[in-house]
């Protein structure tokens, strides 16, 4: 059973979670859905897509068209979670061929107990390791005229501004996917409360499409 759950994610809570163990230390896993999320705009279908993916391990993800307000967040029960154990959570997406806009503003991430204090970071989801932006792990699909449109409209901007290298870079993950650290917490024995991680972007004012949000994982910090 261990050595199942360390390589086959088992999904819970409705299909809404997957629930899996670290193969090196036995701690426990999670991995929270797109439609488990709180994801600004989610429901509008002018602004986010729900739609499956075969490559998901759930039955939908949801993929970004347009807007400039990007805004998510998630949450699973510390009881849920291995206790004495530094957890780190991580938001699993990936970018359509017509995917645009975020190489302007860094996104703002963090990772805390509710009710408690949190430590806040910037990210740059596009931004590799070499400092370029990421041209990899497209989702194929052809570009709707919307998306062309903003896109055209975008290249009348001012290019974005260079960036450090010392910013966190998102890493390719082993089934594909990208995966960027929104923050850790240590769970301690008799820790009580929601672990709440978040996500967002809403100060740049820039359009932003072509995110593909599979879910947040929350797994022990340095485990893969």
């Amino acid at each position: 059973m261990f050595l199942r759950l360390s390589d086959i994610p088992l999904l819970i809570d409705g299909g809404l979670k997957s629930f899996f163990l670290d193969k090196w230390s036995g701690k426990k896993c999670y991995m929270i859905s797109a439609r488990d999320l709180d994801i600004v705009w989610g429901d509008t279908p002018s602004y986010w897509k729900w739609m499956p993916l075969p490559e998901s391990r759930f039955p939908e993800v949801a993929e970004l068209r347009s807007v400039c307000w990007l805004e998510i967040h998630g949450k699973i029960e510390s009881s849920l979670l291995s206790t004495e154990t530094n957890y780190a959570a991580y938001l699993v997406f990936k970018f359509t061929e017509g995917g645009y806009g975020f190489d302007y503003q860094p996104a703002e991430v963090s990772v805390g107990i509710s009710g408690g204090g949190s430590c806040t970071k910037s990210v740059y989801l596009d931004y590799a390791e070499t400092g370029q932006p990421r041209q990899l792990h497209i989702v194929p699909r052809r570009v709707a005229l919307f998306s062309r449109t903003r896109a055209h409209l975008l290249a009348r901007q001012a290019p974005a501004p260079s960036r450090e290298r010392t910013s966190p870079a998102p890493k390719q993950r082993r089934d594909g996917w990208l995966e960027i650290e929104l923050g850790e917490y240590f769970i301690k024995g008799g820790e009580v409360g929601e672990l709440e991680m978040s996500l967002s972007e809403i100060k740049g004012g820039h359009w932003k499409a072509g995110l593909v949000v599979q879910g947040i994982e929350v797994r022990p910090k340095g485990s893969k």
